[in-house]
């Protein structure tokens, strides 16, 4: 087992490396990079800090009318000083070739150096640290409920197959699982966030503005009262595939000989199902637990967090792509892609705890 985790542990570097590589290529065709958006704020009278030591120089250096030539490469960089353009460029690293970059940014990558970014004037690593519990807390909780309603629920309707109860639930759980995460989050907002019925919960952010001034349990209260509308709409869509998984996967396994012939043996229903059918049924369950955790935490946070006014890496992702925040980008990518794949490991080691018999070792990957 040791070596397969190695090898898995090793195989996380070139994977890494290739989704970087073919994002970093995409950028490359992108218009509009950071360069553009720092011309379009000077050209629109937006605060010079951003820019750096070279921003007040290039202001008096453009009342000097000096001006580009008419083949600049950047549009809307006439009547800006050459120099000015030059230090942009070498600040962001553009004096240097796309295949310099590149090996630039992974090296320091590989010394989880992710740079500052072009914008804030604060490293990466900081911003993903103060944004991750948002987006981890989103993530568990959506993850966790999805879990301890789904599986329950999932077994009394493998056990209660073709019942009424079955026909009925299952109605429900296709509508929910036809129903669009950001759409479920809208209804949320309007029938109980103020919107046009009730104000039970509030529209945005995971904490109210006196915060500081709760006691212990007020603050655990104010958390859980924020948390509920974002993690039920993230959960719905996770809900309803988990809970279908878990009737199939059981019900394909009541159905083998070794169920019928322990009914045979006159051994108890409830000995049966979680004695002998819950260990054999639960793998499946666990092995969509890396698929389940990623697509609440990637996918639907950035949805969730835009419509929730949550700060968190989805929405710090969104923000970046707009702006032409490469390092920022690229950061949440890394941590993205690393999260991803370090998940996929811990479910193949959990897939060996919960059942022995698998073994790994034989694999080639």
């Amino acid at each position: 087992m040791l070596d397969y985790i190695i090898r898995r542990v090793l195989f996380i570097i070139p994977t890494l490396l290739g989704i970087m590589f073919l994002n970093f290529l995409l950028v490359q065709f992108v218009p509009g990079g950071p360069v553009e958006q720092m011309i379009y704020q000077f050209e629109n009278g937006s605060n010079l800090d951003l820019v750096g030591g070279g921003g007040s120089d290039a202001g008096q250096e453009n009342n000097s009318n000096q001006s580009l030539s008419n083949d600049s490469k950047y549009k809307g960089a006439q009547g800006l000083p050459e120099e000015f353009i030059k230090d942009l460029e070498k600040q962001f690293g553009f004096d240097k070739s796309p295949s310099e970059r590149f090996l630039i940014m992974v090296k320091n990558y590989l010394t989880f150096d992710f740079g500052e970014s072009y914008f804030r004037s604060i490293s990466v690593i900081d911003l993903v640290i103060e944004k991750m519990p948002v987006s981890i807390t989103l993530g568990l909780w959506s993850t966790l409920i999805a879990y301890l309603v789904s599986i329950p629920l999932g077994i009394r309707k493998a056990v209660n197959d073709g019942s009424s109860f079955d026909t009925i639930s299952s109605g429900i759980i296709i509508i929910c699982y036809s129903l669009p995460g950001f759409l479920f989050a809208i209804i949320l907002l309007v029938f109980f966030a103020g919107g046009s019925y009730y104000q039970i919960f509030p529209m945005r952010g995971l904490t109210s503005d006196n915060w500081s001034d709760l006691s212990f349990f007020g603050k655990i209260f104010d958390y859980l009262w924020h948390i509920t509308l974002p993690v039920l709409a993230s959960t719905i869509g996770s809900f309803a595939t988990l809970t279908l998984l878990t009737k199939n996967s059981f019900v394909d396994e009541i159905k083998k000989q070794y169920v019928i012939t322990a009914k045979a043996k006159g051994l108890p229903s409830n000995s049966i199902l979680y004695g002998h059918v819950f260990r054999n049924a639960m793998l499946i369950i666990i092995a969509g637990f890396p698929g389940l955790f990623i697509g609440v935490f990637f996918g639907g946070s950035l949805i969730i967090e835009t419509i929730f006014s949550l700060d968190g890496l989805g929405r710090l992702g969104f923000e970046a792509a707009l702006t032409r925040d490469y390092p920022v980008m690229f950061g949440t990518l890394y941590f993205f892609g690393l999260l991803g794949l370090i998940i996929g490991l811990v479910s193949d080691l959990v897939y060996v705890m919960v059942d022995p018999r698998i073994d790994f070792e034989s694999r080639n990957t």
